[in-house]
């Protein structure tokens, strides 16, 4: 049950929110390095998303940074300005143009995926993250952590990767990893569950600490030694001058060059695509239900990329591993979110030495895990149970995701999605009872409630299946909705029906103006109007 308030609830949020920082430091730094970016400029996204994104969602287990999605977006801009601090310029815009769209609210774009193609993303990303981490378990590193492209930046793919990383096995990740995979599943395990000090400590807590051990011990045994590419690689300065001298600040005198301004549109609209896309699926995951206010999650999302670039971080969104990370490990209030933050810019500046022991496997293996949980062989079987046009683009989804990358695999599943309601409104676009026409002989078509241009062909093809001198009734007393290529056809065998001797009968055959029944509801709640016994109240107060 969920208990009100934060401090009531830190004894879930606070051990979350360590595991969520565990995973977090290498994919901020992963991203970071795809992008070509300073490395640092990947720990400062992950510190604005989790504290300043965090206070200012409405996303109770939403957890904001860098986002592998758009490093390739980041790189090429990189690129094409010529310089970093131009690029930042570009995410301050980013972060504006987010706003204005909170504010106009686009956030309802996001309720217009399929729940097929959300839960095929998600059981796609927790594919993509078991295939993209074996390499990791077995030391072999050439993919930056967080990726989730098809295509890696050393030449191979995925598939390939699985190949070639039996050519560079390390005998030490793979220990590691075997010891976290087995802490990880005893941890699992109910009785576990049912001791107390377990329930506080959380096994990949207790994973990242072996893994340092471990990696320690094994540093004097030459067959077992980790590589420096094998754990994680947080910038370690000098001094705590030397720590604020890795912000960067954007290059104002940019200002009127187009090119940066076509960057901000596009990270803008990238962001927070795949922000309402990860909001949206977050939703799907939260045990307790909640609904998380969209238009609010942009303007948060605004904020956030507006500081980011004004400091020197990444681009942020939304991030569907971290933020599953987070509701696995015990997650219950925004608290969790913000936490990680505060514990990543603490760590960042105090303990970074530390951090750069954590070995990737044992990483790997906590990040196993949620791919699992994300992709459970029960979630398939549900959908295959839902019937063919929820478990076709399901299915699409994934492969999708696994063969492309995250917005891609989702606009293909989206295709095919929209493909099945096509089909599905085609081919129902009225109702026919077979039993009644057998008593009487009278063909009675009962109109759908929205008839659509998309019926128009169905119809047609119908109605001049009728045969001569039958008795046709067509009814559109429940039509809301019928567009006037329905009504032409429907005039057409009105005028045909009187040479063919068809006995053509019209029930409530006419337009209704029926208006934006959503801002009605808004209206009538805005104004206080109260429902009861079936009456209209207006609220005095």
């Amino acid at each position: 049950m969920l208990e009100k308030g934060i401090i009531k609830n830190l004894k879930y949020d606070a051990p979350a929110s360590l595991v969520v920082f565990l995973v977090a430091v290498p994919l901020c730094l992963g991203i970071a390095l795809a992008s070509g970016a300073p490395l640092f400029s990947g720990i400062i996204a992950g510190i604005i998303g989790g504290i300043v994104v965090g206070a200012l969602s409405g996303s109770e287990l939403g957890v904001s940074g860098p986002a592998a999605g758009l490093a390739v977006i980041v790189l090429t801009a990189i690129n094409d300005l010529g310089a970093f601090d131009i690029f930042l310029l570009a995410v301050v815009l980013g972060g504006l143009f987010q706003l204005i769209l909170g504010f106009a609210r686009a956030g309802i774009i996001g309720y217009y995926f399929p729940s097929s193609v959300i839960k095929g993303m998600l059981s796609g990303i927790g594919v993509i993250i078991i295939l993209k981490q074996i390499p990791h378990a077995f030391g072999y590193d050439k993919d930056y952590e967080g990726s989730l492209a098809f295509n890696s930046p050393d030449g191979h793919n995925t598939i390939s990767q699985l190949y070639y990383m039996l050519e560079a096995v390390s005998p030490g990740a793979i220990v590691i990893t075997l010891v976290s995979m087995a802490v990880l599943i005893l941890w699992e395990r109910p009785f576990m569950k049912k001791i107390r000090v377990f329930q506080i400590v959380q096994g990949p807590l207790v994973v990242v600490a072996a893994g340092i051990l471990m990696n320690l011990l094994f540093q004097s045994m030459p067959g077992l030694a980790l590589k420096a590419d094998q754990t994680v690689s947080i910038p370690v300065p000098e001094t705590i001058g030397g720590f604020f001298a890795q912000f960067t600040f954007p290059d104002f005198s940019q200002i009127t060059n187009s090119a940066v301004w076509i960057t901000g549109i596009t990270i803008a609209v990238v962001a927070s695509l795949e922000t309402l896309l990860c909001l949206e699926a977050t939703d799907k995951l939260d045990p307790f239900k909640r609904v998380s206010p969209a238009n609010r999650e942009l303007k948060a999302q605004g904020v956030g990329n507006l500081i980011s670039g004004l400091i020197g971080g990444l681009p942020i969104t939304q991030v569907i591993v971290r933020s599953s990370t987070n509701i696995q490990s015990g997650g219950r209030t925004k608290m969790s979110a913000i936490m990680h933050g505060m514990i990543l810019l603490g760590c960042a500046m105090a303990i970074p030495a530390v951090l750069n022991l954590i070995p990737l496997a044992s990483l790997a293996a906590i990040l196993f895990l949620v791919g699992y949980k994300l992709a459970k062989p029960a979630l398939f079987k549900q959908m295959y149970g839902l019937g063919q046009r929820h478990f076709v683009p399901f299915m699409v989804t994934i492969l999708g995701i696994v063969f492309t990358d995250l917005l891609m695999g989702i606009g293909i599943g989206l295709v095919v999605a929209i493909f099945y309601i096509l089909y599905n409104n085609y081919k129902k676009p009225f109702f026919f009872e077979s039993d009644k026409h057998i008593m009487d002989g009278t063909i009675r078509l009962e109109l759908a409630e929205d008839v659509t241009f998309i019926n128009k062909a169905s119809i047609q093809r119908t109605l001049s299946q009728i045969p001569d001198g039958a008795k046709v009734i067509i009814d559109a007393s429940k039509s809301i909705n019928i567009d006037q290529d329905v009504v032409e056809i429907i005039e057409e065998f009105r005028t045909n029906a009187q040479f063919r001797n068809i006995d053509l009968e019209l029930i409530e055959f006419k337009s209704v103006d029926i208006g934006n029944q959503m801002k009605e509801v808004e209206n009538a709640l805005a104004n206080n109007l109260i429902f009861a016994n079936g009456k209209t109240h207006v609220n005095a107060n």
